[in-house]
């Protein structure tokens, strides 16, 4: 059998994994009796309540099992235990866009924490993938749907 690759999450990723899978193991319970309930209201052909409720319960099981994978695969790496001048996973990456004359800090972090709207983002999205091994200093350049992008790194940073 082919072992699964290891994925990299920063600690607070990794407790942040652990409490969605509580909150959706949490919800299971509450989402199967609501199903008992709707079956005893008779007519389930109709029954929208009961139909919802069979809906929830197949995305409450889906992200569940997903979230197990992750975890069971999560490889734990604490940024503030690196350092260095390059960029690698973990780092807190300040990058200055010329075009838009604005400087923006991201933090490279795997995969299941990516979240752009809190700067968190994937070491295998294009912006990730070019700044890795990069260090202050250097411009990057890589592909959006937009088109071609280019930054220079400001500061590089585990913390």
């Amino acid at each position: 059998m082919e072992r699964l690759a290891r994925t990299p999450v920063t600690p607070k990723g990794y407790e942040e994994l652990q409490d969605e899978l509580r909150k959706f193991k949490d919800e299971k319970p509450v989402v199967i009796k609501a199903i008992g309930e709707a079956r005893d209201q008779g007519d389930l052909s109709e029954n929208a309540e009961y139909h919802a409720a069979r809906e929830r319960l197949a995305l409450i099981e889906a992200n569940i099992t997903k979230l197990e994978d992750i975890i069971s695969r999560a490889q734990i790496i604490d940024p503030t235990t690196l350092s260095g001048s390059k960029v690698q996973f973990g780092a807190t990456v300040t990058v200055y866009d010329e075009g838009r004359d604005e400087e923006i800090t991201y933090q490279l972090v795997g995969e299941p924490e990516a979240d752009i709207s809190k700067n968190k983002i994937s070491v295998m999205a294009p912006l990730g993938k070019a700044l890795l091994g990069k260090e202050e200093g250097d411009d990057v350049k890589f592909q959006t749907p937009k088109g071609t992008r280019e930054l220079s790194i400001v500061s590089v940073e585990y913390i």
